[in-house]
């Protein structure tokens, strides 16, 4: 029986093929998707309008030969602009004869759609900053520490200048990333735009990705800003304690050095109520909870 086994398996492949062939040899309708492009535009010129990305062709034809078809690599739909510029309207079907992988014993029945329209103009070059299109999520407790880094964070664009003109910006492709809990960085490319190309394919987005806690610092020294040569201002407290919300490994790494608390001559001056709110500039990628004590009281001297 075992010996039998081989001569099985030889019997049944030939008669795949053979049924294979005969089914294949028969008159089928196939739809066949495949990408256009526009050739033949005249030099220093592009597409500067919105076009299909694909052509839905329905073809009839023997078998093999729209097999053939379906598995081919690289196959394009061609229209050719014949070098010409502007606004042209063009009837696909009166391009069958550019696509020479449309095997002359191939009858195309329908073409979808069945018209464009599009405009041949002349190329500009713009340099515009990148903006990121990302949708992020982060596990709780987590958030970016510091804004999205982009490297490099413009572009020099080629392409219409009915379209450049009219953006202030290229958006990258969309980013979604889940449970973000560390730093993360990803390399990709840009939206569409329809006849343009960019000076680098990829960009850099670096997330800055920490656990967001807070932290108390104590005795803050307050400084009085203009007071005039003549006048000493005496603060009761002159030292303030604050809270600050931000990245783990940012704020682990402030000191009392990195605030500057500070209150305006001008504005003890103006006061009515005895006391001021002190003000504190804060380090970069940090938001204040608060500052304790909220008012400061103060004494005004004056030499003569």
């Amino acid at each position: 029986m075992k010996k039998k086994v081989p001569i099985i398996i030889i019997a049944v492949i030939f008669s795949l093929i053979v049924w294979g062939t005969i089914s294949l040899s028969g008159e089928y309708y196939s739809n066949v998707e495949v990408p256009l492009k526009i050739v033949d535009i005249p030099d220093g010129y592009t597409v500067g309008s919105n076009l299909p990305k694909n052509v839905l062709l329905k073809l009839k034809g023997e078998g093999w030969k729209l097999f053939s078809v379906n598995i081919g690599k690289d196959i394009n739909f061609n229209v050719s602009v014949k070098q010409e510029s502007g606004i042209r309207v063009l009837n696909l079907a009166d391009h069958i004869a550019d696509n020479r992988w449309i095997l002359s014993d191939l009858e195309v029945i329908d073409i979808v759609p069945p018209k464009i329209t599009c405009k041949i103009e002349k190329k500009i070059k713009k340099k515009l900053p990148v903006s990121a299109d990302l949708d992020l999520d982060f596990k709780p407790g987590y958030a970016l520490a510091t804004p999205v880094n982009l490297d490099p964070d413009s572009v020099v664009v080629e392409g219409p200048g009915s379209i450049l003109n009219s953006i202030k910006s290229v958006k990258t492709q969309e980013v979604k990333l889940l449970s973000l809990d560390k730093k993360t960085i990803k390399s990709i490319g840009f939206a569409d735009l329809p006849g343009s190309e960019f000076d680098t394919k990829f960009v850099s987005i670096t997330l800055n990705v920490q656990r967001i806690v807070d932290r108390r610092f104590k005795d803050i020294n307050i400084e009085v800003l203009d007071v005039p040569p003549d006048r000493d201002v005496i603060l009761l407290p002159n030292k303030i304690d604050c809270s600050i919300r931000g990245g783990i490994d940012i704020l682990g790494k402030l000191d009392n050095s990195k605030f500057r608390a500070f209150v305006y001559y001008g504005d003890i001056v103006l006061d009515t109520l005895g006391s001021v709110v002190p003000q504190i500039d804060l380090p970069d990628n940090t938001s204040l909870m608060y500052i304790k004590p909220e008012h400061i009281r103060y004494i005004i001297k004056k030499y003569r």
